[in-house]
């Protein structure tokens, strides 16, 4: 099977590929042997392909995946054997993407691999972390709580999400209309207008002639407008799929206004549940590291991660390398530090996670309440603007025909 992989050398450097190999193990000990550590990796998918098409037109959502992990969950616990859950299961689903991985999960057990393995197969479905967290599960015959651990923690997660696109639908839904307003005015509007006062031959306002030498513009040069439009949104996707474009771009996710701080609060919430989750399992810090670096979705927070796995290679612990990065809030670094002096890592860590979920909610719905009147100051600004060079220029007219 082929891969397409992220991985970072010793010094720093971002790399990227593809691979064919059996399953992650190989990948990342091949990368380890030259001296790469793995970040991020998905199979690869060509762009003309049916299964990708597919895949697009029907995703398999999260809220599918927790319906699923949770059903499963239940049927197990009430003493079904796993394929018989998974045959049930399946018979209930409507998505025709995730029967078929259902499917091939049942033929995979069948054939002798454990449910996490079978799982491990489509990391486009099921991340290499609950994976690993299902494993544990299996082991230690509690595959049914891991299962509920694990739907909760994609649960908080989605909600997340959720709370985010909300943040930025009003803006954007805003700025359209903004646009559509403005244009209308200016292609529409004011032409009309300035055949009228040039007809009258009145001497315009300042204000006036400015607008009106700026909807000419607008207008004989429309086409030019949209073409250098089309070439710096063009420009600005492909730069953002290279891995600096990539990496630039999960900067300025951190760093803008407002949006900045909940994101990071929401990643550094992410990291903490991760963490709290599989070290719950039963997994040493030694194996927890490189799953939470490869499931951040934030380079910058996956390349300190990775210097801190490094660190606590070297023996120092988990908050004092966590300590030389200003990126890990304050409360983090010391709740982490209580954790591994009273052996409660697990614990304090979700009690974090609660904490930054909480404070990126509140933080969320300030931002959202701030959204509307400032939007519609930005409005109203563009629109009296144009209102009020009509209005002077009337007011013009009027006193030189008087």
């Amino acid at each position: 099977m082929i891969f397409q992989y992220i991985a970072c050398s010793e010094s720093g450097e971002i790399v990227k590929g593809k691979i064919n190999a059996n399953g992650e193990e190989g990948i990342t000990q091949m990368l380890s042997f030259a001296g790469y550590r793995l970040i991020n990796l998905k199979p690869y998918i060509p762009f003309f392909s049916l299964g990708n098409l597919t895949a697009q037109l029907f995703p398999i959502k999260s809220a599918d995946i927790i319906l699923f992990f949770r059903q499963l969950a239940l049927l197990i616990e009430s003493g079904i054997n796993i394929v018989t859950s998974l045959e049930l299961l399946q018979e209930q689903i409507s998505k025709h993407a995730l029967k078929k991985v259902i499917n091939d999960i049942i033929a995979d057990i069948r054939s002798g691999r454990q449910l996490s393995a079978a799982m491990n197969k489509h990391p486009e479905v099921f991340s290499p972390m609950n994976c690993r967290t299902l494993s544990i599960g299996e082991q230690t015959g509690s595959l049914e709580t891991m299962l509920r651990q694990v739907a909760d923690y994609m649960e908080k997660e989605m909600a997340t999400r959720k709370g985010i696109k909300g943040a930025l639908l009003y803006p954007a839904i805003a700025g359209v209309v903004t646009i559509v307003v403005v244009s209308i005015l200016m292609f529409f509007v004011l032409p009309a207008f300035s055949n009228l006062y040039g007809s009258l031959g009145a001497q315009l306002p300042a204000l006036t002639r400015i607008m009106m030498d700026f909807s000419s513009t607008m207008r004989d040069h429309a086409l030019h407008i949209l073409l250098g439009l089309a070439v710096v949104v063009g420009a600005f996707i492909i730069y953002s799929r290279t891995p600096d474009g990539k990496y630039k771009i999960d900067v300025l996710m951190l760093k803008m206004p407002q949006l900045g701080k909940v994101n990071l609060l929401n990643e550094l919430a992410r990291c903490c549940r991760s963490i709290s989750l599989l070290f719950t399992a039963g997994l040493p810090l030694t194996e927890i590291m490189p799953l939470i670096i490869q499931g951040t979705n934030n380079r910058v927070i996956a390349q300190a991660l990775y210097g801190v796995q490094a660190d606590m290679l070297k023996g120092e612990g988990l908050a004092r390398p966590m300590a030389k990065n200003p990126i890990f809030l304050p409360m983090m670094v010391q709740m982490v530090k209580v954790g591994e002096e009273t052996g409660s890592l697990d614990s304090t860590l979700a009690a974090v996670a609660l904490n930054f979920e909480s404070e990126a909610g509140e933080k969320t719905k300030t931002m959202i309440g701030l959204i509307p009147p400032v939007m519609t100051i930005i409005i109203a600004g563009f629109v009296g603007l144009i209102a009020l060079s009509m209005v002077s220029a009337m007011y013009s007219i009027y006193g030189q025909a008087f």
